[in-house]
């Protein structure tokens, strides 16, 4: 007879084996349509644990605004100071998550909001170039039985970038290295990345195809001779950034498609599939 160590031992296994985590910034989840949440209500009752990862970029940019805060980029990064680090935690780990979380209660779905700072759930360090961006971070671990044990109960996760290290500084996390990193640390090795794009698009003489499998050398070679080029730069190499650890490949696909997540799951060839090699 096993033990309930044993059983609650398994039962954490085979929530990590049967979740999947899906990346999203903050602008295009809330922008969804219900139906898109359905399917995570759908997803969710049929024993499946979607693990949520989102953005919110234009939102923070929106408020530090509103705020009189100025802000820049330095190579991609957000120049984090602790001022800017008060109004990221606001809106990612508030508004955005919590809005994320009232949809899909909304469609009959269960979901908890997660800072990566509760319970320390992503532990993260100074980028190499600190001094330049200030507090942005990067991801030494997630606590992957913190979400084992929010799956346990029933919820999928959603969690805000934010990082923490040891002394209770706060680190401003990209989105996508954060999905990566919590998608590696679960042992999962296929990622789905929620845009408004139905994949990577290439022109064929009669017109643009979604390329459905790329190498990551293949995207760097299309950014270089100008197939990947304008908006769909940006979203590629977010793709690629959550290719890290045991993360195999990437499934870029367009969020306003019926049942996306169900048919991505169930084999369909939809969207653009990124894989290392």
């Amino acid at each position: 007879m096993r033990s309930e160590m044993e059983v609650q031992l398994g039962q954490r296994q085979e929530s990590k084996a049967t979740s999947f985590v899906m990346k999203c910034g903050g602008s295009t989840l809330a922008a969804l349509p219900d139906q898109f949440f359905e399917d995570l209500k759908l997803l969710q009752e049929q024993g499946t644990h979607p693990v949520i990862v989102h953005g919110g970029g234009p939102a923070i940019s929106e408020n530090l605004e509103k705020l009189g805060i100025q802000t820049e980029f330095v190579n991609g990064l957000r120049k984090t100071t602790e001022e800017v680090l008060d109004v990221v935690e606001m809106v990612l780990a508030g508004s955005i998550n919590k809005l994320i979380v009232r949809r899909i209660q909304a469609a009959g779905g269960r979901a908890l909001g997660l800072s990566g700072s509760d319970g320390g759930l992503i532990q993260a360090q100074p980028v190499s170039n600190s001094a330049e961006v200030g507090f942005v971070g990067d991801v030494t671990e997630v606590k992957s039985s913190i979400i084992a044990g929010v799956l346990d109960m029933g919820y999928m996760p959603v969690i805000a970038p934010i990082g923490v290290d040891a002394s209770g500084q706060r680190y401003n996390i990209n989105a996508d290295t954060a999905a990566g990193a919590a998608a590696s640390h679960l042992g999962v090795d296929r990622m789905i990345v929620v845009t408004d794009v139905p994949g990577i698009m290439k022109d064929s003489g009669s017109g643009k195809k979604v390329l459905p499998s790329v190498t990551v050398q293949e995207i760097d070679d299309m950014i270089s001779s100008g197939d990947i080029y304008g908006g769909m730069i940006p979203k590629v190499k977010a793709a690629v950034g959550c290719i890290q650890g045991k993360v195999r490949e990437v499934v870029i696909v367009d969020g306003s498609e019926p049942g996306i997540l169900s048919r991505v799951l169930s084999g369909e060839e939809i969207g653009t599939r990124i894989v290392k090699n």
